[in-house]
């Protein structure tokens, strides 16, 4: 059974539970005062607090997808990784559908009343890294009507280490998109869900690092022609958009701001705004020193010629660390003058799934209303 099975929670907290209930039975046979009784319950209690933490963490992840399976808890996960094919000539091509769902919505499941969630498996061609993704089509895309039409595209990237489907079950961002787009708030369009994790287990922060993996490049260059190439995708600039949380938020707007000719708009949930350097990154930079300070995004706006594209942020006033980062970075691409700047600015909320479920719909309008879908 799957780390994210719902029946290993269900066992776990019923052993805990069993535990629990165990322990308050045998605890008057074990108020005896010799080494037994001690130990017996010193290992009830140690035990059961064990069931306990373990029926709690799994519960977490489940609600936040910090992991996908158990080699991912362990740190063994190598099913993903960079695919170096010196011939050029893969097997399966550059974008392969491996698998479809519907969208839980009424009517999902018919593609031309739902849309459709495609999974697929991704070959950069430049930097030759393989990753899944799933992919979100709306149900315009497959009406008679629109077969001619194309579409705007989104890139919606999780927060370390986080899993795609975290953005799918989680975040519910097809839902969203869905509903929005239904209710004619927001314009149809498709959503590319992955992790920015791209090289697992490493957190590479969406940067080219030297000699590793080249990530900004994959998702500045490859992910968008691969894409691109096999869905009916809007081809001049201002079709692309990008969004994400959390670390996928820093990643959002670093793109955005180091790529405005291929995301006219990128959106940061809870981000930060400088490339931390930690056991879970190693040496990103390698001593590149313009490297990792274009890699800080109020560096960047210091020094380099103000992007043109479309930036939103969002934080909160109680709950979120980043909140004076936020304003001081707001305050700092006002000054450029052609960068645009927006913000989402809560009352009160953490660093976690329900606040950023409260952004997405305003998120998912703001890039609608930039991105064109020609």
């Amino acid at each position: 059974m799957g780390l994210t099975s719902n029946k290993v929670l269900v066992l776990v907290i019923l052993f805990a539970v069993l535990l629990f209930v165990g322990t308050v039975w045998w605890w008057p046979r074990l108020a005896r005062r010799n080494w037994r009784a001690v130990g017996g319950r010193i290992g009830l209690l140690l035990v059961t607090q064990v069931a306990v933490f373990a029926s709690i963490g799994l519960f977490a992840n489940q609600a936040f997808g910090f992991y996908a399976s158990w080699a991912d808890l362990l740190g063994r996960e190598s099913g993903q990784g960079v695919v170096v094919d010196h011939s050029g000539r893969g097997t399966g091509g550059p974008l392969q559908v491996v698998d479809t769902r519907q969208v839980n919505v009424s009517g999902g499941s018919r593609p031309q009343i739902g849309g459709q969630i495609q999974k697929v498996d991704i070959v950069g061609r430049t930097t030759h890294i393989a990753t899944p993704a799933y992919v979100y089509l709306p149900p315009e895309y497959f009406q008679s009507r629109y077969r001619t039409r194309t579409f705007p595209a989104t890139t919606v990237l999780t927060g370390y280490p986080g899993t795609a489907e975290a953005l799918i079950k989680g975040l519910h961002y097809p839902q969203t998109a869905h509903e929005l787009a239904k209710d004619g708030r927001m314009q149809p369009m498709i959503l590319v869900m992955m992790r920015p994790t791209v090289a697992p287990p490493r957190d590479t922060e969406c940067v080219d690092i030297p000699g590793g993996p080249q990530t900004e490049s994959f998702f500045a260059k490859d992910l968008p022609e691969v894409v691109g190439a096999h869905y009916r995708v809007g081809r001049r600039p201002g079709s692309w958009g990008i969004v994400g949380d959390s670390t996928g938020g820093y990643c959002a707007l670093k793109l955005a701001m180091h790529h405005p000719e291929t995301y006219a708009a990128g959106a940061g949930l809870s981000p930060y705004y400088e490339a931390p350097i930690d056991p879970t990154t190693g040496d990103l930079f390698h001593g590149d020193r313009l490297l990792r300070n274009s890699a800080d995004l109020r560096w960047y706006l210091r020094h380099k010629a103000a992007p043109h594209t479309s930036l939103l942020v969002t934080s909160s006033k109680v709950g979120e660390h980043n909140y004076r980062d936020t304003l001081r970075f707001i305050d700092q691409v006002k000054a450029t003058g052609r960068t645009g700047i927006a913000s989402i600015i809560l009352d009160s909320g953490g660093h976690n799934f329900n606040t950023w479920r409260r952004e997405i719909p305003g998120t998912l309008q703001w890039i609608s209303g930039i991105l064109s879908d020609r």
